[in-house]
């Protein structure tokens, strides 16, 4: 099979599981073009929210919704072939707000857990797009927090973490595509946390130090209801010991 990579993005209402998306871009790896647009969610953007994209309700207040628009009918067509595969990063989030408008994207690649997996020593503290994108130092002209512009900043990520797992893999064409799903697809186990109290130590040395600190974070990851936590939830029950019932 020959894959096709479609780099995409969303902006949202909000990070909760009762948000939706406001606005919607993609490219193909194929095309210079980016497909893009603004939309009028079912519910209004938080605050929290337009600080971030900039979008405001009255921005989007006389535009239609995205199910059932123009943009969303061509990229159901575009998920509904299967030699095309979906990048994002932090992709649940997106593939969450997708499946709110009735898109179910199941082949994927998420750069979040390409870029833990190429950072075999931890040695990262952050591991959002835009801190991505200045460690690894990549060139490209792009506003940050606007969709289309995330997509540039995404393919060029992308191709940095691509020829990286190629390195450690030995995998090209379509087997490194595969691999990387893969990887995307199954739980990944975090070394070292990156925020918190312990922010900088290693979570296996935690687990044994101070293992109420994993106890309540595990139950907050938990109760936050939010797919993207899943890496979270895996590690903290792996180091409690603890069966990891949810995957």
């Amino acid at each position: 099979m020959k894959y096709t990579h479609i780099f995409f993005d969303t902006e949202t209402t909000g990070n909760t599981n009762d948000d939706y998306l406001c606005q919607i871009a993609w490219k193909k790896a194929t095309d210079n073009e980016i497909k893009d647009g603004l939309f009028k969610p079912p519910v209004p953007m938080s605050v929290e929210s337009m600080a971030v994209c900039h979008i405001t309700n009255k921005m989007v207040a006389n535009m239609p919704p995205f199910q059932g628009s123009v943009l969303w009918d061509e990229f159901k067509k575009i998920n509904d072939d299967k030699n095309n595969v979906f990048i994002a990063h932090n992709a649940k989030f997106d593939i969450g707000m997708l499946k709110r408008e009735n898109i179910q994207i199941t082949q994927y690649i998420d750069t979040l857990k390409i870029a833990r997996f190429v950072d075999r020593e931890g040695i990262l503290t952050k591991y959002n797009l835009q801190y991505l994108r200045y460690y690894y130092d990549v060139d490209i002209d792009a506003i940050a927090h606007d969709a289309r512009g995330d997509i540039v900043i995404l393919e060029a990520v992308f191709k940095y973490l691509s020829d990286k797992v190629s390195e450690i893999t030995g995998n090209t064409g379509d087997k490194l595509t595969e691999q990387m799903m893969t990887i995307s697809y199954e739980p990944f186990l975090m070394k070292t946390f990156t925020f918190g109290k312990h922010i900088g130590k290693q979570i296996s040395d935690v687990a044994n130090t101070d293992p109420r600190y994993l106890e309540w974070l595990l139950e907050q990851k938990v109760n936050s209801q939010n797919d993207t936590e899943e890496d979270w939830i895996y590690t903290l029950r792996y180091y409690l010991k603890k069966p990891n019932k949810l995957f």
